[in-house]
């Protein structure tokens, strides 16, 4: 059974958080926090604290399971753009320029593959 979880309005541009999502989509969960835990781009911080939440929401979900028992691993993971703070910065002979501070919605599924595996036996 999978389980999903969000993160909202993270003040970071999109283009920085899918370099991230990129590497750790598909791998095993643990080799992903791995990954994020120690890697030195700004945006893996939120991302390793979702992720976390995730495997969290998982645990709720199946109750008598069991993390290493299960293969957890990254399902699907996908990062929109949010809202954007627009600003102004001074410029030269009275003139401004437009500031765009981005932001981003992220979105991890966390699954189990003996349950995928066993669909597929069956």
């Amino acid at each position: 059974m999978e389980a999903v979880a969000k993160l909202s309005n993270n003040p970071t541009s999109t283009r920085k958080m899918r370099l991230l999502a990129d590497l750790i989509r598909g791998l095993d969960v643990e080799k992903a926090l791995n990954i994020l835990k120690f890697h030195p781009k700004h945006p893996s911080v939120p991302l390793e604290k979702l992720l976390v939440s995730a495997i969290a929401n998982w645990k709720v979900k199946n109750e008598g399971a069991r993390v290493e028992d299960a293969n957890l691993h990254v399902k699907t993971i996908f990062v929109d753009g949010g809202r954007i703070l627009k600003r102004m910065r001074p410029a030269p002979q009275g003139r401004g320029y437009r500031i765009r501070k981005r932001s981003n919605h992220v979105t991890i599924v966390v699954d189990s593959r003996v349950v995928a595996e066993e669909k597929v036996a069956k």
